[in-house]
């Protein structure tokens, strides 16, 4: 089966041959765990991730990796099981659960109903065991205990088994995760692997790991399935290999015979480059390594490409440039999983494009949330995590009603959207020339610009849905009295926190970091930012400033910046400020202004610290909500009801608005 895409994209939308199975066209949704099935799935397969992955299928893309299979290890007796971020050391794997087999076939079963190929990823993860007695990922420093013959006799042997499983559920591929902190990759890696014996030394023999795994599923799998690995092209580690020595290594497995593709990306987990690379990089950034291993390989052997392809004219133009075969395009299915059918229908101004923040693989897959929390996140889209009951529930409105949404930020731009399609006639009032709230201020950090994409999408859905928007519209209550609307949502954002109340708070040179991102107001050339805030908004600011020649420093209230921000974005953020000469200094908060000095205390002992010579100050400490208007209207006015949403109720994150922004569309 394949797909009829228009002439844009003909190499995209057009089927290959993958071993014996064909695949309708070159989008692929590479594996990624975000923990779909719900808190009572009892570890198997349900409804929950069926219909997060599945909705990708039903959208186009070809290839369906949906979620990890987190394989067994051979654990002393009375040792505890290790859990880490991502991963986990355990007895028992949900292989072996009763019904799982039933379960992936139903999977297989639906993959297939929408034209699409089920491919699983056997993996090995976890800290616990490795070829070397080094840390198997520089960001934990766990050393992992040495693997004998016999730990190593037992592995080989689970994705024997687990492959099994896998044919008798029928799906159409599989792959050994061969990168990113398993157990393969501390094989491959000379960074990680110092053995003497058969297993460690030249890339021969640090391959034969790899190559005796996949032995034993090619054993079992004989020609009915497509058999893969997936690979780090460059391991951007102190120690590790780089794109040559990949080269050779992939090379070696090759040659057996026992591979029908390669699906390869980029990076580290920590430091740059990250494998997952977020809004700072370009698009597929480190395309060289599928094109070195595309030269390299007979064309029996596929090269699937990932690394933030979010864009179907950048995998049209990998595929034409022989860069790769297929083309990993998981965040752009997270973002919108019907992005390929938009673009093989010719509705590009219809797709919401992934902006690049990372939420969706850093925080799901390697977050804190405890189990019944966790669930796959996009911060542009609010269905993501919760397909189920959108689909039970995304109804008609029983009764249309004029909504006046008041605040085009995000949550404001969600509900009246989402409002619309149900029925209702809304009307958006902004306050600014421009929706976009919050967002218009992203957008201007560097690396930050992706960010846009969201208002393009805004903006394109306010006009196909003919949503009337009012710019340069003050929502007084008068105003909304004379538009007489049925149910008001206030969507009215929050506002720059003040500083604390210090001497010299309301010095000349103290400025927010909002207004110099804006361009409302400018600094001097030594400027002291200082922080109480963990994500994104220190860094960005900082970088922002320096990027015009300033000196910057910040000073921050723990010892840390950014102690939010995810593991694969972290690197970047910090080398940028690193290349912009950004010093910093933590552990102090903000007493006093003097003139030209800068009081602080310490945040840990109290004692005092003065510095001096700064011309400017900018202050990064969050923000408050604006929720006034809705209290004037909820107990005041005549409307059936009144909306709280998004950062005027708490200012937390993109996500957090745009889901709180839907939820009230959907409850109206």
């Amino acid at each position: 089966m394949s797909d009829q895409g228009n002439e844009q994209f003909a190499k995209l939308f057009s089927p290959i041959e993958v071993g014996p199975i064909t695949v309708k066209n070159r989008v692929c949704e590479t594996t990624n765990s975000p923990g779909s099935a719900g808190p009572d799935s009892g570890g198997l397969i349900d409804e929950h991730f069926t219909e997060h992955h599945v909705a990708k299928a039903r959208g186009g893309t070809a290839w369906i990796g949906s979620e990890t299979w987190l394989l067994n290890e051979l654990l002393p007796e009375g040792a505890e099981e290790e859990f880490g971020a991502g991963g986990a050391a355990v007895r028992f794997a949900s292989y072996m659960i009763p019904g799982f087999v039933e379960a992936v076939r139903k999977f297989c079963d639906a993959v297939h109903e929408q034209g699409a190929v089920a491919v699983f990823q056997l993996t090995h993860l976890n800290n616990a065991f490795g070829a070397s007695a080094v840390p198997t990922v520089e960001l934990y420093d766990l050393v992992p205990h040495v693997m004998t013959e016999e730990h190593i006799e037992f592995v080989l042997n689970t994705y024997a088994e687990a492959a099994q499983k896998a044919l008798e559920a029928g799906a159409d591929g599989l792959e050994i995760h061969c990168a990113h902190e398993t157990v393969p990759q501390a094989f491959l890696s000379p960074a990680t692997n110092k053995r003497d014996d058969r297993w460690g030394g030249d890339a021969t023999a640090r391959t034969l790991f790899v190559r005796e795994a996949l032995a034993r599923i090619r054993a079992v799998i004989g020609d009915k399935m497509a058999l893969g690995i997936r690979i780090n092209g460059a391991e951007a580690r102190q120690g590790g290999y780089d794109l040559l020595q990949f080269r050779e290594m992939v090379y070696i497995i090759a040659e057996t015979g026992l591979i029908d593709f390669v699906n390869v990306d980029v990076g580290h987990c920590w430091g740059r480059h990250a494998y997952v690379p977020p809004s700072y990089h370009s698009p597929a950034e480190n395309r060289e390594a599928g094109k070195a291993i595309r030269t390299d390989l007979s064309e029996k052997v596929k090269v699937l490409f990932a690394g933030r392809v979010n864009d179907p004219i950048v995998a049209e133009e990998l595929l034409q440039a022989g860069i790769c075969d297929l083309v990993g395009m998981t965040r752009a299915g997270i973002a919108d999983p019907e992005f390929a059918n938009k673009a093989r229908e010719g509705r590009l101004l219809e797709m919401r494009r992934c902006i690049g923040c990372n939420r969706c693989i850093g925080e799901t897959v390697h977050g804190t949330k405890p189990a019944p929390f966790k669930r796959p996140l996009c911060s542009i889209n609010p269905e993501i995590g919760r397909e189920v009951m959108w689909k039970q529930t995304f109804k008609a409105a029983q009764e249309s009603k004029h909504i006046a949404v008041v605040g085009a930020g995000p949550a404001g731009l969600e509900a009246a959207r989402l409002a619309t399609l149900r029925g209702h006639k809304v009307t958006l009032i902004e306050r600014g020339s421009k929706i976009g709230g919050q967002m218009l201020l992203a957008a201007k950090a560097p690396g930050r610009d992706s960010f846009e994409d969201f208002l393009y999408f805004s903006e394109n859905e306010i006009e196909r849905l003919d949503i009337n928007l009012m710019l340069n519209a003050e929502a007084t209550p008068e105003l909304l009295l004379k538009l007489k609307p049925d149910v008001v949502v206030c969507s009215t954002g929050s506002t720059a926190r003040p500083v604390l109340e210090v001497s010299g708070g309301d010095s000349d040179k103290v400025v927010q970091g909002w207004d110099v991102l804006a361009g409302k107001v400018s600094v001097g050339e030594r400027v002291a930012l200082y922080s109480e805030e963990d994500y994104f908004q220190t860094p960005n600011i900082a970088e922002f400033i320096a990027a015009k020649g300033k000196q910057v420093t910040i000073f921050h209230k723990w010892a840390q910046i950014g102690t939010d921000i995810d593991r694969y974005s972290f690197g970047t953020v910090m080398q940028r400020l690193e290349e912009n000469g950004v010093e910093m200094v933590g552990g102090v908060r903000l007493s006093a202004i003097d003139g030209d000095d800068i009081h602080f205390i310490s945040a840990y002992s109290g004692a005092e610290r003065v510095f001096s010579g700064f011309d400017s100050v900018v202050l990064v400490c969050g923000s408050v909500p604006n929720a006034d208007l809705y209290y004037t209207l909820k107990d005041n006015y005549p409307f059936q009801k009144v909306y709280l949403a998004g950062s005027a109720w708490l200012p937390r994150r993109l996500a957090e608005a745009t889901q709180h922004g839907a939820a009230i569309a959907m409850e109206i």
